[in-house]
């Protein structure tokens, strides 16, 4: 029970890496906020898990701020805070990648960031203690061809774990990343472009143990990132990627 006694919210928690990291923080002992846009997957998730929901807009201000208000409505504070939801654009030559889908990208995957810190840093600040977790990729460590701005986002990303890990870490904040490589979520199809058993070896072959990152993986991962066993980690992008980045 790693988690015991502590709140936590994870966004793009309905499905895929966000599922597994909510249900490994309910297993740990954590009390679960589960936070999509899908909002009746928010529900469905949060009934099964015996957590809370709320639907969220991450990329709006304020969707994000009733995100936090219900959030702290519900448990009075929060201990952790996980920023999962993100989105890709389909695999193509950068110069092909409409404006609205680059805006799209970024505003998801950065600006939501930079969102959920505006709603909960002040929090966190004022407690002297919590712990943030942003839900970066292994794109922003070794970029795949044809998702440039997509690598380019979670690049951004693990910059701004690290620069918040050191802004942060004298008001008792800790801020880390986890860079999974694909796994079995919705987004699996978007970045192989289509799902074909070629295209899944292809694309297998480059990560040594030789299989997708797991919903289980990243839950487990999460789990111990966000409890007080890490209390001296900060500012770190780990790896779950079954080597691939090696």
């Amino acid at each position: 029970m790693q988690l015991s006694g502590k709140t936590a919210l994870v966004t793009g928690a309905a499905s895929g890496f966000g599922a597994g990291i909510a249900k490994a923080f309910v297993a740990a002992g954590a009390k679960v906020m589960v936070a999509d846009i899908n909002g009746d997957g928010a529900k469905d998730a949060a009934k099964e898990l015996g957590g809370h929901s709320v639907q969220v807009d991450v990329s709006n201000s304020t969707s994000v701020q009733a995100m936090a208000d219900h959030t702290l409505d519900a448990f009075g504070h929060l201990d952790i805070l996980v920023n999962n939801a993100g989105i890709t654009h389909l695999p193509q030559a950068m110069e092909e990648v409409s404006e609205d889908e680059f805006d799209r990208v970024f505003a998801v995957n950065a600006k939501s960031v930079y969102l959920s810190a505006r709603s909960f840093v002040p929090h966190f600040k004022a407690r002297k203690a919590g712990a943030i977790l942003n839900i970066a990729s292994t794109a922003g460590v070794s970029p795949r061809p044809n998702l440039n701005w997509y690598n380019a986002s979670k690049g951004w990303m693990i910059t701004a774990t690290k620069a918040m890990a050191v802004e942060l870490a004298p008001h008792g904040v800790r801020v880390n990343a986890l860079n999974p490589v694909a796994g079995e979520t919705p987004l699996l199809k978007s970045f192989m472009g289509e799902d074909t058993p070629e295209i899944r070896a292809k694309f297998l072959s480059t990560i040594p143990l030789g299989r997708f990152s797991t919903p289980e993986d990243m839950g487990a991962a999460a789990t111990f990132l966000c409890s007080d066993g890490a209390s001296m980690i900060t500012g770190v992008a780990m790896e779950v990627d079954g080597g691939r980045c090696i």
